[in-house]
């Protein structure tokens, strides 16, 4: 397509992306923008970043830019930094051989999983690597034409998540694409096609075999992209959730259950929270998803080993999070926090005398409370008399709130234990 029948210019692309293009063109290279960002221009969107493919190596790239760095041994990339922006390249792929033995350079697992894809290839193999029919668009800054490879631009027309290829052979390639799948369709509200969606009902156990650290880097743009909700509904219709969180695969199956409705209600609060651009972390949401668990696995540790309460609340957490890391790598800043949340709502309704000025000196007095303030809604009772306890207590005075803590909130009685009679004095003889 030439530059009057698509709407990609250069207004928006960053500059950073251009230079990258023309110096790699000047250099007798062919250079592309590729993937998302045409796709969101074309869908009348800012993209966020800019990746460019072209025909160098990545060692050919790195000659050509001083402020460029080579990362990646499954997928040899280079990223060209330019302060805190980067812009990243990538070598045309070319097409592994059926029959290719399993080289320095390109590698598969049994199930067909690349584990090594450093196989370069011409353009047009690259746009049959692609994922997805809308990210296989190629613009060019020597001539502003828009090549589409696989029809993309009639799959943004009928709002079509639709893959490249044989669906069962690209999602043992990459079972992660079962994920962008539900992503996409969620933030460019789209609906992914039979073809493309029935595979995934029966090959969703194959993210087993992704490393828990890449598990978590998509868990993040899942959950904190502003279209979390919508997400979480697709990937329970295609059972991509149990795969994550093995620990949720019963309580999930009831919409009605606190489980289902603490993880959405929350879900709900961090898409608000995000598309109106405040902050959101993912140690909180990360908790919501687990707290019932660690509640449940608490109780089974009271009844069966005959721990005490808090000790079973503690060794709980530590269990709850050890299997979960076993799918999804929770970096240990993020891991803290969820304790920290946690052992709060241990420690939130003990608020009598002194510790309810402590606790609101708290760091994570804040993330519990609203955690605590979610409980409340899902269960009532005492969990929410606790929450409007908190609420009341912060909009009080000074000695509103020194007279709420003696007292607890109940009704005014004292908490304060009643003094020893005095030991009458023995009568002198």
């Amino acid at each position: 397509m030439p530059r009057a029948e698509h709407p990609v210019s250069r207004t928006d692309i960053s500059d950073n992306a251009l230079k990258v293009l023309h110096r790699l063109n000047d250099a007798g290279f062919d250079a592309y923008l590729v993937g998302g960002c045409v796709r969101d221009i074309m869908l009348g969107q800012q993209p966020k970043d800019f990746d460019v493919v072209t025909n160098a190596t990545p060692e050919e790239i790195k000659a050509q830019f001083r402020n460029c760095r080579l990362i990646g041994r499954r997928f040899r990339l280079a990223h060209i930094l330019f302060g805190r922006e980067i812009i990243e390249v990538a070598t045309f792929r070319g097409h592994h051989g059926a029959d290719e033995k399993p080289t320095e350079l390109g590698r598969s697992s049994d199930e067909g999983q690349l584990t090594r894809d450093n196989v370069f290839g011409s353009i047009n193999e690259d746009a049959e690597r692609r994922d997805f029919t809308f990210n296989a668009m190629y613009y060019s800054a020597a001539d502003f034409s828009v090549s589409d490879f696989a029809n993309g631009v009639q799959a943004i027309k009928r709002r079509e998540v639709e893959l490249i290829g044989d669906p069962e052979t690209r999602y043992r390639e990459d079972p992660v694409r079962m994920l962008r799948a539900v992503r996409f369709a969620a933030k460019l509200n789209m609906k992914i096609t039979p073809r493309t969606g029935d595979p995934i009902h029966t090959l969703s156990g194959l993210l087993s075999n992704i490393p828990a650290a890449r598990l978590f880097e998509e868990y993040l743009k899942l959950f904190l992209s502003g279209n979390a909700l919508k997400t979480f509904e697709l990937m329970q219709h295609y059972g991509l959730l149990t795969p994550l969180f093995p620990q949720l695969k019963d309580s999930l199956s009831k919409p009605d259950s606190r489980e289902y409705q603490l993880i959405e209600q929350v879900l709900i609060n961090t898409d608000n929270r995000i598309n109106n651009e405040q902050r959101v972390t993912p140690a909180f949401l990360l908790a919501a998803f687990l707290w019932y668990p660690l509640e449940e696995h608490s109780q089974r540790l009271i009844t069966e080993s005959g721990l005490q309460p808090h000790d079973a609340f503690l060794l709980a957490m530590s269990d709850v999070l050890g299997k979960q890391t076993q799918r999804i790598m929770i970096p240990k800043r993020f891991s803290t926090a969820m304790r920290e949340i946690w052992q709060l709502q241990w420690r939130l309704p003990k608020r009598y005398g002194r510790r309810a000025s402590q606790l609101l000196e708290h760091p994570r007095f804040r993330a519990a409370y609203d955690f605590l303030l979610l409980r409340g809604e899902i269960e009532g009772g005492d969990t929410l008399e606790v929450a409007q306890w908190w609420t009341a207590y912060q909009d009080a005075s000074p000695d509103a709130r020194r007279k709420m803590a003696n007292s607890g909130g109940k009704g005014g009685a004292s908490r304060r234990r009643p003094r020893r009679p005095r030991k009458a004095k023995k009568p002198d003889a």
